[in-house]
């Protein structure tokens, strides 16, 4: 997990303190964020670490085919199940499993969900033998699950189920002085899988990566970069390698003939994070080229 902001801190400061216990845990935030990073590190740091860790995407089945991806099936339990399937509960046993986008599963699997939490055991389909299984729980959703509850679309019960523990992942734009480094990480591995030498950004492609405000979090940072890299026929990319949608975000695009004025604290800010890129990332020698000491530097990008 890539970053040094104060948000990135706090974020693996959390998931140190989390990972130990095996409590569940709700992880919430934008498509993006990183999710399935922080389930992955909270696996890694606990005591189930020797044992699977089973993820799955509940978005991306229906109800029929979520419920034996769950909790499994017998041979002929419907048409085309040919053999017994292991659910991923038991595939998860003794470790722990991952449901991302939770918000998304239907009433139906609501209530299926929830009694396999409160018994620990499940059930496959086609069968009336329970099984006993012992995972620890980590869920994640870009949903407000509270919202869904006021509005009808999630149980309450389950809900209390789940939120144990929240875990809520900052969205890129808040903590843009991870950006450069979020950006080199992601060239160093993409230079690399192409076989090209590229040296870095200029100055100002990435001035665009650190004022485009980034919808679709991390991911979309490293797909505009792979992108970058595979068009890139030099050694730095600029801002024709750039997609369209991030290489009209230049601050000198601002519309002049308006009276905008930017606050102070994002001027500065704006600051510190091109010396940070100047730098390297050296918070000390970015400080000292600004005329102000490091905890002087540090509180400011707090804010």
């Amino acid at each position: 997990m890539v970053g040094d902001s104060p948000a990135m801190r706090a974020l693996l400061n959390n998931i140190a303190l989390v990972a130990p216990s095996d409590a569940t845990v709700l992880i919430h935030g934008e498509s993006g964020t990183g999710k399935e990073l922080v389930a992955r590190a909270l696996h890694a740091s606990s005591a189930r670490s020797r044992r699977p860790l089973v993820i799955l995407n509940c978005a991306a089945l229906n109800e029929s085919l979520l419920e034996s991806e769950l909790f499994g099936h017998e041979k002929g339990a419907f048409t085309g199940a040919d053999k017994r399937r292991e659910g991923r509960f038991v595939e998860a046993d003794g470790g722990t499993l991952f449901l991302d986008e939770i918000g998304d599963i239907s009433p139906l699997m609501q209530v299926r969900l929830l009694r396999a939490i409160q018994e620990r055991e499940v059930q496959r389909v086609g069968s009336n033998q329970t099984l006993s299984v012992d995972v620890r729980l980590i869920a994640a959703t870009h949903r407000d699950l509270a919202e869904e509850v006021s509005a009808g679309r999630f149980r309450q019960d389950l809900y209390y189920r789940l939120n144990v523990v929240t875990i809520d992942m900052p969205p890129l734009r808040q903590r843009k002085e991870d950006i450069p480094q979020l950006a080199r990480y992601f060239l160093q591995r993409y230079a690399e899988r192409n076989r090209k030498a590229v040296q870095g950004f200029t100055p100002q492609a990435m001035d665009l990566l650190i004022h485009y405000a980034w919808p679709g979090n991390i991911r979309e940072l490293e797909n505009a970069v792979e992108r970058a890299v595979v068009l890139l026929t030099g050694e730095y990319i600029s801002e024709r390698e750039l997609p369209l949608a991030i290489a009209g975000t230049s601050v000198s695009d601002a519309p002049h003939g308006e009276d905008i004025i930017q606050p102070l604290v994002e001027v500065e800010k704006e600051a510190i994070l091109v010396a940070l890129e100047k730098t390297g990332g050296n918070k000390t020698e970015a400080a000292r080229q600004l005329g102000i000491t490091r905890k002087t530097l540090l509180a400011k990008l707090s804010r």
